[in-house]
């Protein structure tokens, strides 16, 4: 049991030591904001400003729902700390990773041992975005309001 030990923290620091972040600046940052104000865009919206590009995968794990998460997580984080409002999602895999785990046993009896040896496939998660920033849009009334005056001018000859 103490010889599996140095074995499993082993594997659990090569686990979470695979996952990454990493960006392309093709704008300027701008002041950090909450990730959670991150909306993420099929298409780029009207007005948007390219801040980053930024790629993202997880941890080696067995390609569940939570690996796709902590992608998202990731390219939220990162882009809020560059000041991006919104994400544009380019593209989203999976991807094999190098190291794989597996599991083992044996019985050693008389002069015959018998093993028995399951290989886990281990995948990991990526996506790439582009951190964008979104201008707010003026609020209604007001847009309103500016076409309803300068209509007027326009009547007047102002």
């Amino acid at each position: 049991m103490s010889r599996m030990l140095p074995l499993a923290l082993l594997v659990a620091a090569m686990l979470a030591g695979c996952a990454s972040t990493d960006k392309l600046m093709l704008g300027e940052a701008r002041a950090p904001i909450d990730p959670s104000e991150v909306r993420i865009y099929r298409a780029p919206p009207p007005g948007a400003i390219d801040i980053a590009e930024i790629d993202a995968s997880s941890a080696i794990g067995f390609g569940t729902k939570g690996q796709d998460a902590a992608v998202m997580d990731r390219l939220r984080a990162e882009a809020a700390a560059l000041g991006a409002n919104g994400l544009l999602i380019l593209g989203r895999g999976n991807s094999r990773s190098p190291v794989g785990m597996s599991v083992g046993g044996s019985r050693y009896g008389g002069n015959s041992a018998v093993g028995v040896g399951i290989g886990i496939p281990t995948t990991q998660k990526q996506a790439t975005a582009v951190a964008i920033y979104v201008p707010p849009a003026p609020p209604a009334a007001d847009a309103a309001e500016t076409e309803a005056g300068s209509a007027a001018e326009a009547e007047t000859g102002d």
